[in-house]
């Protein structure tokens, strides 16, 4: 009969030390207490089953390196598509990248293309607008020499009613140069409120048959 502590027991048996106290108290194990520690009482030949090794302790040696080779293939093979999988991700992000640099691009082009026809259509239309505003122009210069060419005609019949332009007017009245031009600012600024003056577009026109422009000449 061997004495062994309850720590003892379970690692001889290969069971937890709650294991062995439960033994003891079905009775399978006896037990005895010295100086306040319990032990237990062993008997060689009891058939409760003792410790199992591991499966492993009882492989052959050959097993282990077999096996330790199997685990680094195995981890070569990771390592080799841990590589291949970075190289795809990388791969990936670039054509990812330049996929957006060329949208960026065809953008950009778009938007160029289009200010391009913008700008051509704005240029058209100054152009049309420009055209249109020298033809305006010289229809009315056109209508307005037609008009000086009726007022000289009847400016010369004594028997009709005459107009006269603003500046023939002051011509005749023998004025300097410098005092006619001073007159002619003054009344362009009035005119539009002076009934007297028929103003076409930057000429005016005096009806000497039926109003008085003495005062023009009174002010200086």
């Amino acid at each position: 009969m061997q004495k062994m502590s309850v720590a003892e027991a379970a690692e001889h048996f290969g069971v937890s030390k709650e294991a062995i106290h439960n033994r003891i108290r079905r009775g399978s194990l006896q037990s005895e207490t010295e100086e306040g520690v319990k032990l237990v009482l062993i008997d060689e030949e009891s058939d409760m089953p003792k410790k199992q090794t591991s499966p492993r302790s009882h492989m052959p040696k050959n097993n282990d390196e077999k096996y330790t080779r199997y685990l680094e293939a195995q981890n070569a093979k990771l390592q080799e598509r841990i590589g291949t999988l970075e190289l795809e991700t990388r791969t990936l992000r670039e054509q990812k990248e330049l996929m957006l640099i060329e949208e960026r691009q065809k953008i950009e082009q778009i938007y160029k293309e289009k200010d391009e026809q913008l700008k051509n259509i704005i240029n058209a239309i100054s152009t049309q607008i420009v055209q249109k505003t020298k033809e305006l122009e010289l229809v009315y210069a056109k209508q307005s020499e037609s008009f000086d060419a009726q007022i000289e005609t009847l400016e010369v019949t004594p028997a009709q009613t005459t107009l006269i332009s603003l500046k023939k007017y002051l011509k005749k009245q023998n004025l300097s140069e410098k005092k006619r031009e001073k007159i002619q600012k003054r009344t362009a600024a009035s005119a539009s409120e002076d009934s007297r003056f028929i103003k076409l577009g930057k000429k005016i026109y005096l009806d000497l048959a039926r109003y008085n422009y003495d005062d023009l000449l009174a002010r200086d």
